[in-house]
């Protein structure tokens, strides 16, 4: 995933793709930012503003 490509998605899409990535492929989502080489705060900005938060128990972005 190309980090200027996650920024401009689709909101529900970007949800998708990062809750399979951390299902499949993570355990944190911090894990999956430095992978990637992604801001955090853009990040979750960009999914609160849709209605969704990271909860880290559960290692997925639900609704809030």
């Amino acid at each position: 995933m190309d980090k200027e490509i996650i920024m401009n998605m689709d909101a529900n899409m970007l949800l998708s793709i990062l809750n399979m990535k951390l299902r499949d492929e993570f355990n944190t989502l911090e894990d999956l930012i430095k992978s990637y080489d992604l801001d955090r705060e853009l990040l979750t900005n960009k999914l609160s503003k849709s209605g969704y938060i990271y909860n880290v128990k559960i290692n997925q972005f639900t609704q809030k």
